[in-house]
């Protein structure tokens, strides 16, 4: 039988670590890189506000599922999202004009531009 040598890096715990080193490296680079891309928006962006329009309804329906209510509740639970929507888009829009009334016309652009990248 004719034995086999094996290199001196072959089998060696630093084959091991450079292996698993790169490997680690290699997902941190592409987890950069797809950060980079826009997937840290997309994992972070707000969930649909309840208070939306849109929202309302899939805030609804998951709360009807979720905390099993009944139709009585699902009823009042609709008006009383309604009432809070008016209500915080009323507070969202006179907040807004209060700050418009104090900026210059650069920094209405600015914030402009600020509260449309935050959509």
């Amino acid at each position: 039988m004719a034995s086999t040598r094996m290199a001196p890096w072959q089998g060696s715990k630093l084959t091991c670590v450079m292996t698993i080193s790169l490997v680690f490296l290699a997902g941190a680079i592409a987890g950069a890189v797809a950060m980079n891309l826009g997937a840290h928006k997309l994992m972070h962006r707000p969930a649909v506000p309840f208070y939306t329009e849109g929202g309302k309804a899939i805030w609804l329906q998951r709360w009807k599922e979720e905390l099993h209510l009944t139709p009585e509740q699902t009823q009042e639970m609709q008006v009383i999202l309604d009432d809070f929507g008016v209500y915080y888009r009323n507070v969202l829009g006179d907040g807004k004009a209060r700050i418009l009334r104090i900026l210059n016309d650069d920094q209405k652009r600015k914030l402009e531009k600020l509260l449309s990248e935050q959509r």
